[in-house]
């Protein structure tokens, strides 16, 4: 890591630091850099997450599974990739010239017909899916993983306001977005190590009209807990800051997006990269990427609104190490001649507190469910994700 930071300047630069911290891949490494760059002890160069003191009871109660929290974020990449198309289109999103549905969306800006990722080929979804990226990348039993999205992108400025806030209402008149109460990025952090860092880099597409000041920079930033000191009675969450302003820099792209299985090799131009350091997944979800946790986030995005790909860049071998994940939704689809008994899917409409919602059912062919689910029966989802899931009572034939 310092050979690096010789070779881009012998600075420990906004750059450097951004670059540096994006290619650690041990929490430890990464607090080694921020004591050498000397801001990891100066807690003036640390500002309160959503400028809220007692931010630990709130983020600390995001979610209670780390597969469930890496959903928010994935989610958050997928809104930020529709928004992007709406703004560079120069509509506002909470009008009523912007699409008033997330299939509206998808047929506008994607051109996919009735908003079905099951009606694209593989080939279109695996080109869909590079806007994307979930790439885990460490040691096998000590993952790391990294959303990056070519979405809107945000300025320094805005971070505090957006990826930085809690409870801002930045998406809750927005209709074609899946995420809506600001609330989910944070449920990561409590899964990241012992101190819970996250890494955030980010830049507004250019393509983007902005008054900001700041749009033609990168913002760089990362996040971790402290714990309670000075009579305070819980830790809290602080981002790097210095002055209350997050760092910032000029560069035409940033070698962040990972190629030929190969992480960091690609560039980024604008957009949001975000690094989730020693992350907390259990038994075969840590495992190669697009085993069993594809198959877990299928189950957690089964309508997801745009394929996400999957990259595996940790000392795993063979040809399969990369795959473009659609939502369980177009698995069945796909499958449903081998898998799903005959006339099935069959879907309704029941009424629940006087307000209908869709059922879909489907029927497996004996011993075929497997591929899909573990114990869960019942799936309650919205906009897309499942919220909620039943366990499955199995009864004798």
């Amino acid at each position: 890591m310092e050979q690096l930071a010789i070779e881009l300047g012998n600075t420990w630069g906004p750059k450097v630091l951004a670059i540096t911290l994006a290619k650690c891949e041990s929490e430890d490494e990464v607090i080694d850099i921020l004591k050498k760059a000397k801001y990891w002890d100066d807690d003036t160069a640390w500002r309160e997450y959503g400028d809220n003191e007692n931010n630990f009871s709130v983020i600390g109660n995001q979610q209670s599974s780390p597969d469930a929290a890496l959903v928010e974020k994935l989610v958050n990449s997928v809104d930020a990739v529709l928004m992007k198309e709406c703004l560079i289109r120069n509509i506002k999103p909470d009008s009523k010239e912007a699409p008033q549905s997330i299939a509206k969306a998808l047929m506008d800006f994607f051109r996919i017909h009735e908003g079905k990722l099951s009606s694209l080929d593989a080939s279109i979804r695996n080109e869909l899916a590079k806007n994307i990226y979930l790439v885990a990348t460490g040691k096998r039993s000590i993952p790391n993983y990294m959303i990056i999205d070519k979405g809107e992108g945000q300025t320094p400025n805005a971070l505090p306001n957006t990826i930085l806030s809690i409870r801002e209402s930045n998406k809750i008149r927005i209709p074609f977005v899946q995420g809506k109460f600001n609330m989910g990025g944070t449920g990561v952090l409590q899964f990241c190590g012992k101190h819970n860092l996250q890494l955030v880099i980010s830049k507004r597409c250019e393509q983007v009209r902005s008054d900001d000041s700041s749009k033609d920079y990168w913002g760089v930033t990362i996040v971790r807990r402290e714990e309670p000191k000075e009579g305070r009675r819980s830790s809290k969450y602080t981002y790097l800051a210095p002055d209350r302003k997050v760092l910032r820099f000029r560069s035409d792209d940033l070698p962040l997006i990972p190629k030929d299985g190969q992480p960091y090799k690609s560039p980024l131009k604008s957009g949001t990269f975000i690094k989730l350091y020693n992350y907390t997944l259990s038994g075969a979800l840590a495992t190669n990427i697009v085993f069993d946790l594809y198959n877990r986030l299928s189950l957690l995005m089964p309508r997801i609104a745009l394929p996400i790909r999957l990259v595996e860049c940790r000392d795993y071998k063979g040809h399969t190490l990369e795959t473009t994940i659609a939502g369980l939704g177009v698995r069945l689809e796909e499958d449903k001649r081998q898998n799903v008994e005959d006339e099935f899917p069959t879907s309704s409409k029941i009424r629940v507190n006087g307000k209908p919602m869709k059922v879909s059912v489907y029927a497996f062919k004996e011993g075929q469910d497997e591929k899909y689910r573990k114990t869960e029966g019942v799936l309650f989802t919205v906009n897309g994700q499942t919220e909620y899931f039943d366990i499955l009572v199995q009864s004798n034939r």
